[in-house]
């Protein structure tokens, strides 16, 4: 599991995070919506120990800056992260080399299958298109089987093949005991497969809600909605 509490994240005077705190408990998998500019990458990127912040975040107990919590913790960034000058099985090798793995490949190329990458095992990161990246940026992150998995806005630019795959990952990891958090705008691309949906408005948490809860609440996407076109006619 992974915990946040009281971060706050400023840019000079301005705040992009306010005193969010929340979990992800083992085998839950948690969303965070909202529109563009709402804060969601800040606190993604907060948790992936990319930025300074006020407050607390640990990762399986661990601070999220000891290395201990990095071993633990895989990120798939909005913006996919590949090197130029390595092919697609380097990149999967240098990730074994990175965690010591001493086994590990048939896994790697389970991974780049489902991915519809195996055969191309032999292009450089940067003869990839932009979809391809992303598909081998998600099998990098999964290859040493973390125990918490981020992932920002990550079925954007993904073929329909992908899409399905990488929503199967998610309730794989999820029945493996992982902790997922993902980050999207797209309210469609979540479906039914979340325990847990936070809803970001100006780097706060305007709402949080459970899902298949028995109190007769807003639907999500009513929820979702209401809280960001109230926001809208208020600015």
């Amino acid at each position: 599991m992974f915990s946040v509490q009281n971060v706050t994240k400023r840019y000079g005077r301005i705040s992009a995070n306010k005193d969010i705190t929340f979990s992800v408990d083992d085998g839950q998998i948690a969303i965070l919506l909202g529109p563009n500019g709402a804060g969601k990458s800040t606190i993604i990127k907060c948790i992936a120990g990319l930025l300074r912040f006020e407050g607390e975040i640990t990762v399986c107990g661990h601070s999220n800056k000891d290395l201990e919590a990095k071993r633990l913790l895989g990120y798939v960034p909005e913006m996919p992260a590949v090197y130029d000058l390595l092919t697609v099985e380097e990149h999967m090798e240098f990730i074994r080399r990175a965690y010591q793995m001493d086994e590990g490949r048939e896994y790697s190329d389970q991974l780049l299958e489902r991915m519809e990458l195996l055969d191309k095992k032999d292009k450089l990161g940067k003869e990839l298109s932009k979809g391809m990246q992303q598909k081998l940026s998600i099998c990098c992150v999964l290859a040493h089987r973390p125990r918490v998995i981020i992932f920002d806005e990550p079925l954007v630019g993904l073929d329909p093949h992908a899409i399905k795959e990488l929503k199967s990952l998610f309730v794989e990891q999820k029945n493996a005991g992982c902790s997922l958090l993902i980050s999207t705008h797209m309210l469609d691309s979540v479906e039914d497969y979340w325990d847990v949906a936070h809803i970001m408005m100006n780097g706060q948490f305007a709402a949080t809600k459970y899902n298949r809860e028995e109190d007769g609440g807003k639907a999500l996407e009513e929820l979702f909605f209401e809280i960001t076109e109230r926001n809208g006619q208020a600015q």
